[in-house]
């Protein structure tokens, strides 16, 4: 019988993995199986991360709000700006809270005033 070479799915199918690792190190980078083992473990570990970088991100800007308010003359505790906020209707989420914070002290004072009256 004649020798039956293999068909190029096999190895497009393998090639693409190995596109996807080519960061890696080391045997990581080079064997099919550790690759694809390595891909999972990335895209398991991307997808966490997702949702804990949302969380990490809303901490340090209730944080640094939390830390501009309470220099403030009038001294108001996180729980209690936040509350007197929504009890006056003036929805600013806290990223924005956290950048007028960082950029503009003065401007946050005013709301946290504004809102004490």
């Amino acid at each position: 019988m004649t020798r039956i070479k293999r068909g190029y799915i096999a190895r497009r199918r393998r090639t693409k993995i190995r596109l996807f690792a080519s960061t890696f190190r080391g045997a990581n980078s080079r064997l099919t199986r550790t690759i694809t083992q390595q891909k999972i473990r990335a895209l398991v570990s991307a997808h966490r991360d997702r949702g804990r970088q949302k969380r990490d991100f809303r901490r340090l800007w209730i944080t640094r709000i939390n830390a501009v308010i309470r220099e403030n003359i009038v001294y108001l505790s996180y729980s209690k700006f936040i509350h007197n906020l929504y009890k006056r209707q003036l929805l600013l989420n806290r990223k924005i809270l956290a950048q007028i914070a960082i950029l503009n002290k003065s401007c946050l004072y005013m709301i946290s005033n504004e809102i004490i009256k």
